[in-house]
């Protein structure tokens, strides 16, 4: 704690410092087919505007990537808060439909100092030595391998 003063020289009384580390989620998905592709960008667009409300998100970010690729960026206060936006409203609903659509997958996690979202050429890295693939029903071989190419950052869209 520390005892503060205010601009007036008074004393504004002693006040909690909380530090948090937030906590950094990276996805990737590769839609598999031209003809999942409507549903998957309007459930995208969906579950980007619950995360951008959900309770502890920070930040949000969609960025759209070669070859039907997608990449998703957030930043929350903690794990609890991400793990509580997973399982709830359209993301959970949507989820079991990406192993469909879906032929690659990948994920990270991991806490930060800044509260900024870190920047795509870090998450690619950490993506590539930190991450994991999800389960699809049609992997493709550069899933199989856990081959990630680095993004193309020039179509992102924050939501937050």
């Amino acid at each position: 704690m520390h005892h503060r003063i205010g601009a007036s020289g008074q004393d504004c009384g002693w006040r909690p410092i909380i530090l948090i580390m937030p906590f950094v989620s990276i996805t990737r998905l590769r839609v598999r087919a031209w003809r999942y592709l409507p549903a998957f960008i309007i459930q995208a667009f969906r579950s980007a505007r619950q995360a951008s409300l959900a309770p502890g998100n920070l930040a949000v970010t969609l960025l759209r990537d070669a070859n039907l690729t997608f990449w998703t960026r957030t930043v929350w206060s903690e794990e609890a808060a991400m793990r509580a936006f997973m399982l709830a409203g359209m993301h959970r609903k949507v989820m079991p439909r990406l192993l469909e659509w879906c032929d690659e997958a990948a994920v990270a996690h991991w806490n930060q100092d800044a509260l900024e979202p870190p920047a795509w050429d870090e998450a690619h890295q950490r993506l590539q030595h930190e991450g994991r693939t999800s389960k699809v029903n049609h992997p493709s071989p550069a899933h199989s391998r856990f081959e990630i190419p680095a993004p193309s950052v020039s179509n992102e869209l924050k939501f937050k």
